[in-house]
């Protein structure tokens, strides 16, 4: 038995959820998602509350899908936001419309554009990436820190916020005798 597929969705306040066949559509303050689901689960509204329940023997989708319709409450509602952090000289990061615009050691400076319902922020060294798609959020803030890494001898590059990288000790020099 899938522990996360028992637990019931709670629909706050505000929230609307529609199921049609294998679509559940999510409306909130925030926007509005949808998502398709295994015809192996069955989405139903009792009350207050969104239960997922297996239709067949693959419990392998069970808790997936109540995971993905909760991310689409959370994210209606209250929305996600990844941080990342620029350590380097001289590298920066800029805002020119909806563009966002790196300078991270390249001869050319390298533009990423937001796709919808995404929003960059630039503060200082940190940018932020808020959205209501929890997984589109992440994969934006990945394709931005695959731009630049972090190195593992001094750590330049763009990193999440809170990332450790593990430093490595550089060459030894030894001493002509």
């Amino acid at each position: 038995m899938s522990r996360i597929g028992k637990k019931p969705i709670i629909i706050p306040a505000g929230v609307e959820i529609k199921i049609t066949d294998n679509l559940v559509e999510v409306k909130g303050p925030k926007g509005e998602l949808s998502q398709r689901i295994r015809p192996e689960v069955g989405v139903e509204i009792k009350e207050n509350e969104v239960i997922v329940s297996l239709k067949t023997e693959a419990k392998a989708y069970w808790g997936l899908t109540r995971s993905l319709i909760a991310n689409m409450v959370k994210g209606v509602t209250e929305g996600y936001e990844k941080k990342l952090e620029i350590e380097g000289l001289g590298f920066k990061a800029a805002m020119e419309g909806e563009t966002l615009v790196l300078n991270v050691g390249f001869s050319h400076q390298v533009k990423l554009s937001s796709p919808e319902n995404i929003k960059f922020a630039v503060e200082k060294k940190t940018i932020t990436v808020t959205g209501i798609n929890k997984e589109l959020v992440g994969q934006i803030a990945a394709n931005i820190r695959k731009v630049k890494p972090p190195e593992p001898y001094k750590g330049k590059g763009i990193r999440y916020a809170g990332e450790i990288i593990k430093r490595k000790a550089g060459k030894k020099t030894v001493a002509a005798g």
